[in-house]
């Protein structure tokens, strides 16, 4: 079950990025980069309220700039920067899988996900991952690059857009959630990722306008980023990617575990609760015959009640979406009960994920995988 790739931490030398976008700035940045283009200040203002309220891209719909400037501005500080390669959808057209293409070629995903009373994306923050977890398709394709705040939002926002536009079924709707679970490892793309945050959460038009308690930011266990995230004050969801209670077999699935063992990363999650007040959500991916043994559900709840029984945490079991070829597959059925059974008689809430979209390489970095 070892896994050869290195854990990578830094983006390539050579990564190239893509030029300056609105999203990528606060709104005083904004402001400075209008004025630098010899434009008056708040000519910013009117961009954003184009972009994250009006969700319009092109000129000709900013009747309120100067036509003699609007093409100027758009170019500048709009420039295009994903390329839609293709869409997937399933359950009734109200999941919808996007493969993009950014400038330098790399290929990344986003999920739209439509449920009763909600709409979630999952978004991407890296172009691949360094992170290197065997059972993990992003993962054994190894890291490409950073993705920019830009690249991030830009995913939101063509989601947002189709919903306004009723392209997804169930007519006109909005995002009201945003998952970082696509491709890559969030906190390895810490201040890319922040960014991106501020401009979802920011009211409008500074930004979308979504509340923190509906944007959720994942991690394999970056305990430096996981206490800088609670510093940050904005009260977005943790969710800890955990897969085993114990160091010897984390070591193996997630080989960050080999620098954060598996009682700092708990720690860090329970000190986020407690600074935050949000309760922190830990991923388990069910792994037939891996880690899906009744014995590691008990260490699992007797670990996480150790560190307290005020509601700080509940678990959610993802049933593992295997990847072709793979060796890993999802856990018996019985196994899963037994595990929910388990934890529950430890005293640790628990909910079994919806597995949307299998029929469509659901699981992240499928569709990209198989592109490449």
């Amino acid at each position: 079950m070892t896994t050869s790739l290195p854990l990578v931490f830094d983006e390539p030398r050579r990564a190239k990025k893509p030029p300056r976008h609105l999203a990528d700035l606060s709104g005083e940045e904004r402001r400075t980069a209008v004025a630098a283009l010899g434009e008056p200040a708040f000519r910013a203002n009117q961009l954003s309220n184009h972009y994250f309220s009006r969700l319009v891209s092109d000129p000709a719909e900013m009747t309120d700039l100067p036509a003699a400037t609007r093409d100027k501005l758009v170019a500048e500080l709009m420039p295009p920067l994903l390329t839609r390669v293709r869409d997937l959808e399933c359950d009734n057209g109200e999941t919808r899988k996007t493969l993009w293409k950014l400038l330098d070629g790399s290929l990344v995903e986003s999920v739209l996900m439509r449920y009763p009373g909600r709409v979630t994306m999952c978004v991407s923050s890296q172009a691949g991952c360094g992170m290197a977890c065997p059972f993990c398709a992003t993962g054994q394709g190894g890291l490409t690059r950073n993705m920019t705040t830009a690249e991030i939002v830009e995913q939101v926002v063509d989601g947002a857009r189709a919903l306004a536009r009723g392209e997804i079924a169930g007519g006109p709707g909005r995002v009201s959630n945003i998952v970082f679970m696509g491709m890559g490892e969030p906190m390895a793309n810490y201040k890319a990722v922040i960014g991106a945050v501020r401009r979802f959460t920011d009211p409008s038009p500074e930004g979308l306008g979504i509340s923190a308690r509906g944007v959720t930011v994942s991690t394999v266990g970056l305990v430096p980023r996981i206490n800088q995230l609670a510093t940050e004050g904005i009260p977005v969801t943790l969710a800890l990617s955990l897969h085993a209670p114990d160091d010897e077999l984390r070591d193996e699935l997630v080989p960050i575990n080999n620098r954060w063992k598996v009682d700092e990363v708990l720690d860090a999650a329970w000190e986020y609760a407690r600074q935050t007040k949000r309760r922190v959500s830990i991923e388990y991916a069910m792994i037939r015959d891996i880690n899906d043994h009744a014995w590691r559900a008990d260490l699992l709840a007797e670990k996480l009640s150790a560190r307290g029984d005020w509601g700080w945490v509940h678990v959610n079991l993802i049933p593992l979406n295997p990847t072709p070829g793979s060796k890993w597959t999802a856990s018996d059925p019985a196994d899963e009960r037994e595990f929910v059974r388990r934890l529950e008689a430890g005293g640790i809430p628990v909910t079994v994920r919806d597995t949307r979209g299998q029929e469509i390489d659901g699981a992240c970095g499928q569709l990209a995988a198989s592109e490449s």
